[in-house]
């Protein structure tokens, strides 16, 4: 069996044993937290860090985590919203007067968190994804491609741009350095919306599904659900730019700033910062939203079917909604669940892509953590 290094508690010993037979199935890395009331009972990690498995996977060691990056600028925008500095029913043009072009002049901020917007697809080239102005100006000046708010359709690329241009205009920064400085840095998290240089030696570079090289892309077959990853964090709609694996892996990609897919961090940092959600906005003494606030995420702004996923969703503000419990998960596997009537997050996160369609990592990992927290309510 694989070597797991960290630490559990006993009750929790399934997920540890659960990342230990991804990694004898073939995975080359990952990690595994689990935090209940903002404190970890789970913080677990094994495997290699590159594709030759010649580099152990340390305690520090970082991804790409993809789309579940939206959960972080997510969080972002609700604490704006806390604060009285956001108002999610408000026209995106209020705060960003370019974007009324168009026929926009209807598109509500909360329109931009729930994937209605109708601006789904990135079709400019990959390079333009690393100049924020160049970026924004490109959405800004286009039409919908459906009534905003009449449908959904899983904005892959966009949505971290639309939202978080909506921050920029607030607050006067990007939204690497508002999360950095707001979220990341108060809480002590190790996550990272725009790498440094000096952390590029910590960063696992994401290895391609078996068969398939540095030139891969997903399509949108998988969806975003729990466990499948979002299949379409490369925008490859007929409509769309496809971003191949070796883009994510370049180092423009990881110095840009795209909010809805280039996140770097490790499990432990994207459970300690979506404890925020899960405890009411405050863990270990650092209040960063209210409950009521947090409860924003649980407003169910669409249920049915994605236009671009092609399968049923249930998008809150900024979150899908999974019965008890919301979260999202990331092309390539990783995965946040966040379900605040236990004060539980479950975060899974990994370097080693599989086909979205037959992913059900993250799911596997979220069960065996339901066997711990069935053994602290008893």
């Amino acid at each position: 069996m694989a070597d797991i290094q960290g630490f559990y508690d006993d009750l929790f010993i399934a997920v540890p044993r659960a990342l230990a037979e991804l990694l004898d199935g073939g995975d080359a890395g990952g990690s595994v937290a689990v935090f209940v009331d903002g404190e970890p009972v789970v913080d677990v990690w094994g495997g290699f860090a590159d594709a030759g498995r010649t580099v152990p996977w340390e305690r520090d060691t970082i991804v790409n985590v993809w789309s579940v990056t939206k959960t972080m600028t997510a969080l972002a925008a609700l604490v704006l919203a806390d604060r009285g500095e956001l108002d999610p029913d408000a026209p995106v043009a209020r705060y960003w007067p370019e974007f009324a072009a168009a026929g926009k002049d209807g598109v509500l901020v909360r329109h931009l968190l729930s994937h209605t917007a109708g601006l789904p697809d990135w079709d400019g080239p990959v390079e333009e994804l690393y100049d924020w102005t160049s970026a924004t100006a490109r959405l800004a000046a286009r039409a919908p491609r459906w009534e905003p708010g009449s449908a959904a359709g899983y904005h892959s690329l966009t949505q971290g741009f639309l939202v978080g241009e909506v921050l920029r205009r607030i607050t006067g920064r990007s939204v690497g350095e508002f999360f950095a400085a707001e979220v990341a840095g108060p809480l002590g998290a190790d996550f990272h919306i725009g790498l440094a240089a000096e952390h590029d030696r910590r960063a696992a570079l994401a290895v391609p599904p078996p068969g398939h090289g540095e030139d891969y892309t997903a399509g949108a077959a998988g969806g975003g659900a729990a466990g499948s990853g979002d299949g379409t964090a490369d925008g490859s709609t007929p409509a769309g730019t496809a971003v191949r694996l070796r883009d994510g892996n370049s180092v423009a990609w990881r110095r840009a700033q795209i909010p809805a897919a280039s996140g770097f961090g490790n499990a432990r940092s994207v459970a300690l910062v979506q404890s925020v959600m899960a405890c009411g906005g405050t863990v270990n003494g650092v209040r960063l939203l209210s409950g009521k606030g947090c409860d924003r995420a649980w407003e169910e702004q669409f249920s049915g079917v994605d236009r671009i996923l092609g399968m049923p969703v249930r998008y809150g503000l900024g979150y899908g909604l999974f019965g008890t419990t919301y979260g999202w998960g990331g092309w390539g596997g990783s995965l946040v669940m966040i379900e605040p009537e236990s004060r539980t997050v479950v975060a899974y996160v990994t370097q080693q892509m599989r086909e979205p369609a037959a992913d059900n990592r993250g799911l596997e990992i979220v069960m065996a953590a339901y066997d711990g927290l069935l053994g602290l309510r008893g």
